[in-house]
């Protein structure tokens, strides 16, 4: 079973914060690799963990995303998981499918026998419970890295995130996260014109993920408790961080870049409505937060899953001089008085896709792209509206990024869990470690 105490200390956390913006400014400078595919050379070889939708999606725009990218192996933490993604990404991706059966793994260490194998980079694509440590896994195994969003669900596990950023600069290895709006054109090009004034000075902003319900998965007699929170992992905090991490994230990281900036503070509420079973773990089905930026701008961040309610995933940025309303293929950038300043009516490229075909160009041109500082401090945005509401009280940055926060169990050997109750403003602490004696 795989090691989880290899945590990091804020000390550690602070000092990676401190270089992460001039390491960034100096990314793009050529590189050696290490180990690692290099320009010339033959397929590039990519494996794949975590077996679920996202995962095979990721595999499929992948290896179609750019010529000569093969998927070679697969694991998850389940084997039927692993039989059923198998015959799902051979269908889909053709030629490509190159994945043998010794290139495949499944239980806790799978992740640690494909990578050692000769893949060249790695999908990661589980639970985010575990993004940091497969992400740190694979660095030092000398694999390049695409990580699905989020890159954590608790304060340690960000700041491991952030540490590994530092990490794949050292070693010349791309580490990319599946932030897609970030390839978006329509995003690109409305935020780069907030960037350059187009609405003047940000005064306030509206970001909205109102959805329905997700899946749910019942649990059988011969399950543990491990294996069922982690076939229903979305309603447990330590694997999904909560649907304002999960699934909001997507916002926040459009607000942060944005803003270029990272909120000082957030007052939220939220609770448990139409999920209120024990089915349905511990999580939240909606959340409203207030979240104060540098620069003094308000945000009213709200997400919602919940079934026969109002439906909106939108993005509304508020200046001096116009808004900007911020979406898939609908950026509208209007002054203050109706005229459109800028519209981005066409969806332009597959983004899903985009981000692969950057990663693969830098890995192929020597000059890896780092991306995971952003993502992480997106993440830490949406701990913060989380944990503001989980325990009732407004929270700064510092407070958050400081809190000695581990949500993860330390030992998966036994499958059993204590329970974890719903958070309870007032009684739920953010420095906690539920699972730890």
């Amino acid at each position: 079973m795989p090691d989880l105490s290899d945590r990091w200390n804020r000390r550690s956390f602070l000092k990676a914060s401190a270089t992460a913006a001039a390491a960034t400014s100096l990314a793009w400078l050529p590189s050696v690799l290490p180990g690692a595919y290099a320009a010339g050379s033959d397929a590039l070889k990519v494996g794949l963990v975590g077996c679920g939708g996202r995962g095979l999606g990721a595999a499929r725009d992948c290896v179609t995303s750019t010529e000569g990218v093969q998927l070679i192996g697969m694991t998850d933490l389940f084997r039927d998981r692993l039989d059923r993604g198998r015959e799902a990404v051979a269908e889909a991706i053709g030629d490509a499918y190159q994945v043998t059966d010794d290139h495949c793994f499944d239980g806790f260490d799978g992740y640690q026998r494909l990578l050692e194998t000769d893949i060249d980079l790695v999908i990661l694509a589980t639970p985010p419970g575990f993004r940091p440590l497969h992400i740190r896994a694979a660095l030092e195994a000398g694999k390049h890295v695409f990580a699905e969003k989020p890159v954590a669900t608790d304060v340690a596990g960000a700041r491991s995130a952030i540490a590994s950023g530092q990490l794949a600069r050292s070693k010349g290895l791309a580490l990319v996260t599946g932030t897609q709006y970030r390839r978006q054109p329509s995003f690109m090009g409305a935020i780069q014109r907030i960037h350059d004034g187009m609405i003047g000075d940000v005064l306030s902003a509206e970001e909205y993920y109102l959805t329905g319900s997700i899946w749910l998965r019942p649990r059988t007699p011969e399950m543990t408790d491990l294996e069922w929170q982690c076939r229903n992992w979305y309603y447990f905090t330590w694997l999904s961080g909560d649907h304002i991490v999960e699934q909001f994230v997507h916002n926040l990281d459009t607000i942060n870049w944005a803003l270029q900036a990272s909120p000082v503070k957030a007052l939220a509420t939220g609770g448990r409505l139409q999920r209120t079973g024990a089915e349905y773990g511990h999580i939240y089905d909606h959340f409203s937060i207030q979240y104060e930026y540098p620069n003094g701008a308000r945000v009213t961040a709200m997400c919602r899953q919940m079934e026969g309610a109002h439906n909106q995933v939108s993005n509304r940025i508020v200046g001096t001089l116009g808004v900007a309303d911020v979406n898939p293929g609908s950026s509208v950038i209007r002054a203050h008085d109706g005229r459109v300043l800028f519209e981005a009516p066409e969806r332009g490229n597959n983004p899903y896709v985009q981000e692969h075909t950057d990663l693969i160009a830098s890995i192929r041109s020597g000059t890896p792209i780092v991306e995971v500082e952003e993502t992480a401090y997106s993440t830490l945005t949406g701990i913060l509206g989380r944990e503001s509401a989980y325990t009732g009280q407004a929270l700064t940055w510092d407070e958050v990024i400081n809190a000695e926060q581990d949500l993860l169990p330390p030992d998966f050997s036994t499958g059993t869990l204590p329970e974890v109750p719903v958070p309870v403003p007032n009684k739920t602490k953010l420095e906690r470690a539920p699972f730890r004696a």
